[in-house]
């Protein structure tokens, strides 16, 4: 699809519709089209249509590549300070506003939804609609933006999209403290977050031995080591009890990010699901997970988000099985839900050699969620049902 008008027709004569983009989030794009269903590739709706570096706006098409707009935004030296995830895999800013994601920098400046102002979309009918505008400052119209934050093409389909931007930190510095038990880290983080300094991203994981706690910090180089010191002695003074303190900085500090934000900490086989927590369920979680050999895992955003590398398919017995039904169900006992990225979308009553692809359920596992608000707005905008059931 090229143009908006393709689109509109495309709907107007399609009994059911399914959206991809960038192809970075499988479990989300490549799904099983059923009976009539017609899938749309926008990855040709692409190209910025606006950019003010002076008012630290931009305004792009749907199918921009995250990766091509954030090396845009760093010639000025700005960028989106939420950290987009997935960029290095072909994610566009439509997808990612579709999935709701944000990257590690969410800790500091908030999620994608604090930064997505106006966007245009292609309902139901057929009909373009716009919502909010290309000002930080708007109260025009249905805040349609933070609706479709997260709808997994529910409400329609994405074709503008309006960002604020931030001017970028000129230096990093990182701090990793590694620890012998999660509750030794657990009180580090504790202090860490409490404190008076600054945090652009806090993150930690489970190591082969022990975990790892990485605190960033960002500013003038002028006194970033001034700030990194001050950071350091309060990982030192926590109560946990530590066995190494580390800091990086320059090039193998952004690398360190990077690899955070292009998930390549995944292991080879495994999918990727997103499960947002707090803080205070984690040692739950753990004590779930702690059966399960092949589960990787980084919890992020200061312990609020857990990204999670699961097995997707297992063979026992020479016969496939599904390993997101395992999952689900453990998600549904902890009264968490998660959302399945990469990897096989779970389907319920099929039969995957036959390709039967009926009772599908798509990506979502866990505790299922109520909103008969969203449903109301979903059947307003596409009366038909032509977009995926909310």
């Amino acid at each position: 699809m090229n143009s908006i008008s393709e689109i509109q027709e495309a709907v107007q004569g399609a009994k059911s519709v399914r959206i991809r983009g960038g192809g970075s989030k499988p479990a989300l794009s490549q799904r099983d089209c059923q009976g009539d269903a017609q899938s749309l590739d926008l990855s040709s709706l692409k190209g910025v249509i606006d950019y003010q570096p002076e008012e630290y706006t931009f305004t792009a098409r749907a199918g921009t590549p995250v990766a091509e707009m954030a090396a845009l935004l760093a010639e000025k030296g700005q960028y989106l300070p939420f950290d987009p995830p997935l960029a290095d895999r072909g994610a566009t800013l439509g997808g990612t506003v579709a999935a709701g994601l944000s990257g590690p920098g969410r800790y500091r400046y908030g999620g994608i939804r604090d930064f997505l102002i106006g966007i245009r979309f292609v309902d139901g009918k057929g009909q373009e609609v716009r919502g909010g505008g290309a000002v930080v400052k708007n109260a025009a119209g249905f805040d349609f933006p933070k609706l479709f934050v997260g709808s997994l093409g529910r409400l329609g389909i994405l074709t503008e999209l309006t960002f604020k931007i931030f001017p970028q930190p000129s230096a990093y510095a990182t701090v990793a403290a590694e620890f012998d038990g999660l509750s030794d880290l657990l009180g580090a983080l504790d202090a860490v977050t409490r404190s008076a300094i600054d945090l652009h991203a806090v993150d930690f994981a489970p190591e082969e031995e022990g975990w790892t706690l990485w605190v960033r910090i960002g500013g003038l180089l002028t006194v970033l080591q001034e700030r990194a010191q001050a950071l350091r002695t309060v990982v030192s003074a926590s109560t946990g009890q530590m066995r190494s303190l580390s800091l990086y900085q320059d090039q193998e500090e952004e690398g360190l990010w990077q690899t955070v934000r292009s998930m390549r900490w995944l292991t080879e086989g495994t999918g990727l699901v997103r499960i947002p927590l707090t803080p205070q369920r984690i040692p739950a979680v753990e004590e779930a997970l702690s059966g399960s050999e092949t589960a990787t895992r980084r919890y992020s955003v200061g312990g609020n988000l857990l990204w999670l590398g699961w097995p997707d398919v297992t063979a026992q017995a020479g016969v496939e099985q599904d390993s997101s039904r395992d999952l689900h169900g453990l998600l549904q006992e902890l009264g968490l839900q998660g959302i399945q990225l990469i990897g096989r979308a779970r389907r319920e009553g099929a039969n995957r050699d036959e390709g039967d692809a009926r009772d599908y359920k798509g990506p979502l596992l866990g505790r299922p969620l109520q909103n008969a608000f969203l449903r109301r707005i979903a059947a307003a905008l596409d009366p038909e049902g032509k977009f995926e059931p909310w």
